[in-house]
């Protein structure tokens, strides 16, 4: 009767409204930005015929937000992660929105369109860090296991793909490129008014009060540290963190190959070899369908199976095939199945990954360690543009596949050979607070700092 009863209570605390409003908003805005991340390299790749152009598009997106996320966690402190996630996704749509309305009234520029894209890589680095930070809290007030959220939160990631891609493959064979911008657009608003009716500034869970936005803008303790003392105490946690190092690295490389892939390699596939946007979003359909089903399959399984080997071998499955079917494989059916294939294989990386952070990192640091490590993870998203649009150039569609293929390769099969890894399959404890005792040692030297108390694959 009295288990009953604590259950009872438990449930009756429990407020999943705040969740499910950033999972909404996080649907909507990310269909429209997997939409545009056909359309943009499409609309790139036809409007300029380069694709060292379409590189440097995506290079001048991703730098930016590399940037923001290294360096923005402070701010985002200050000001509050909900006021910044609304107040980045409003002003994203904005700019998203002039590229298209530039190019249809004839003054879109290349160096317009560079500019314009660097400003929403920008702001999409804020709005995308603050609700990293959002969401543990979310998580926490619906009474949920965080393995059990990240999955779900990836799983819906997985979907906004499906829909995304595919769809935009499809509009811009029926309309064009500069439409479906406008349509991304439009989801960045959608998604700041559901997110900002949702998720107040404060809600109770329990005993609990959240402090995403607190009413002067920040948190108690991080908002009165100097910008740099903020930073240096993020920097500090990271390097007594020997997993998170590894994490790092592998998406390091993983994300630079699969930003080649995605905004170079699978697009001049798809014009070059096949001669049709729609190839290019089944491509991405195909993959995003494996990973949303094999996300239904780990999020019913999350707590119960062993996080290291479903990581390490899934990563593995994941990534240079998909490389290998571009440079070698001719029949479309052939090439779409390594895509699903790896898709299912993928499913659980970015939960896996979401959880150990959400659980290693203590509550008060998140804005400033998550971005970091979210920085240093991305930092090779940009070259990967970059560099993919060197190698399509220089080397052809299939020497490029293989040079990025074996890149990929070679990484995924760290966590066979380093015993760290193995870390993957120890539970800290509960969300935020398995390290929050450890947090007075990361600088014994300055008062202000010692009181202060999740990196994702590309795919």
């Amino acid at each position: 009767m009295g288990s009953d009863r604590g259950r009872m209570d438990r449930r009756a605390g429990r407020n999943r409204r705040p969740l499910v409003g950033l999972l909404v908003a996080e649907v909507v805005s990310l269909t429209g930005s997997r939409m545009s991340m056909v359309a943009l390299p499409w609309f790139t790749l036809v409007s300029t015929g380069s694709a060292s152009r379409t590189g440097v598009v995506a290079f001048a997106e991703t730098l930016p937000y590399v940037l923001v996320c290294a360096l923005g966690g402070p701010l985002i402190d200050r000001l509050g992660a909900r006021r910044v996630s609304i107040g980045a996704d409003v002003a994203s749509g904005a700019a998203v929105a002039a590229i298209p309305l530039l190019h249809l009234a004839g003054l879109l520029h290349f160096g317009t369109l560079v500019g314009l894209v660097a400003v929403a890589g920008t702001l999409r680095g804020f709005g995308d860090n603050a609700k990293r930070v959002i969401f543990p809290e979310t998580v926490e007030a619906a009474g949920m296991s965080m393995t059990r959220a990240t999955s779900v939160h990836d799983g819906l990631h997985r979907l906004a793909t499906l829909l995304g891609a595919p769809l935009a493959g499809l509009l811009i064979a029926v309309l064009d490129a500069p439409t479906v911008l406008l349509l991304d657009a439009a989801t960045f608003a959608v998604g700041a008014a559901v997110l900002a009716v949702t998720v107040a500034g404060r809600w109770r869970s329990g005993e609990a009060v959240s402090k995403v936005d607190a009413p002067d803008g920040h948190d108690d303790g991080p908002g009165r540290e100097s910008y740099l003392a903020a930073l240096r105490v993020g920097l500090r946690y990271l390097r007594r963190e020997p997993l998170i190092h590894g994490i790092v690295l592998l998406l390091f490389v993983t994300n630079l190959a699969d930003a080649a892939y995605g905004g170079i390699i699978a697009p001049v596939w798809a014009a070059e070899v096949v001669g049709s946007s729609v190839a290019l979003g089944l491509l991405s359909a195909t993959f995003a369908t494996g990973a949303v089903l094999g996300n239904v399959v780990f999020t019913a399984v999350a707590p119960k199976v062993p996080r290291y080997a479903i990581f390490a071998v899934g990563f593995l499955l994941a990534g240079a095939p998909r490389f290998v079917a571009l440079a070698f494989l001719d029949p479309l059916w052939a090439v779409y199945t390594v895509s699903f294939v790896a898709g299912l294989s993928i499913a659980a990386i970015n939960p896996i990954l979401g959880a150990v952070s959400y659980e290693r990192i203590p509550a008060s640091l998140r804005a400033r360690v998550l971005g970091l490590t979210q920085a240093a993870a991305w930092a090779g998203i940009p070259l990967g543009g970059l560099l993919g649009g060197l190698a399509v150039t220089g080397l052809g569609l299939t020497g490029a596949a293989v040079v990025f293929g074996a890149a990929y390769l070679a990484v995924t099969l760290l966590p066979f050979l380093m015993p760290v890894w193995r870390e993957l399959d120890r539970h800290p404890g509960p969300i935020g607070r398995a390290a929050a005792d450890d947090v007075e040692l990361i600088d014994a030297d300055g008062a202000a700092e010692s009181r202060v108390g999740q990196p994702t694959s590309h795919r």
